[in-house]
């Protein structure tokens, strides 16, 4: 099955993902971590990608539309994926649909204030990159990992008044592309409101399994 994941920073696309990929036997597949893989790769592209990453800029539509659909047509990818992250504009959009057949767009919808809760509740470990979160899932030691001990601390972007401002460019962005695949039949909205599991029966019944 070929899916792509939409929704807002925090409303949990990422940890469903990585649920998912396992019981759909497919890839989950998000454009950090193709820029990431293509950087280390130094292949063409990844060295097109760093010289862009490098400059502060932001990786154009021709080569993010490029690396996905260099990704696309590896062999794990040929019965189905989990795009998370593309695409992000109409263009990119259209351009998936030449050569890439989308089944369905998965939306996970959740108010404002349930994300600026999930964010900025979020610690992150600064030396493993582990995420806890100081309802959910917090640290045994108050700012001290349980896994490697590092410094658990609060990123900047996910302090309030900055996630409210990733909010509003999120909006902006990916509006018309819900309107887009509305208009297509392919969209369904899933509540992201409630917990991982909850939100995962959603998905089954969204997807027929």
């Amino acid at each position: 099955m070929r899916l792509i994941f939409l929704g807002p920073p925090g409303a949990g696309k990422g940890t469903l993902a990585v649920r998912c990929k396992d019981l759909l036997k497919t890839p989950h597949i998000s454009t950090g971590a193709i820029f990431r893989d293509a950087i280390a790769a130094k292949s063409p592209l990844g060295l097109k990608v760093k010289s862009i990453i490098d400059a502060g800029k932001l990786v154009d539509d021709e080569t993010t539309i490029a690396l996905i659909k260099e990704r696309l047509s590896q062999e794990d990818a040929q019965k189905g994926y989990i795009l998370d992250g593309f695409p992000r504009t109409i263009a990119q959009a259209e351009a998936l649909e030449t050569f890439s057949t989308v089944d369905k767009v998965i939306n996970f919808d959740i108010p404002d204030s349930g994300v600026i809760e999930r964010l900025s509740g979020r610690r992150v470990c600064r030396k493993c990159g582990y995420n806890f979160h100081t309802v959910f899932n917090k640290p045994k030691k108050e700012d001290e990992c349980d896994f490697c001990g590092g410094e658990v601390y609060t990123r900047d972007d996910d302090k309030p008044s900055a996630v409210e401002k990733r909010l509003e460019v999120y909006r902006e962005q990916t509006q018309p592309l819900i309107d887009f695949y509305r208009k297509k039949g392919l969209l369904v909205d899933i509540d992201a409101s409630p917990m991982v599991d909850e939100i995962l029966v959603g998905f089954k019944k969204a997807i027929g399994i």
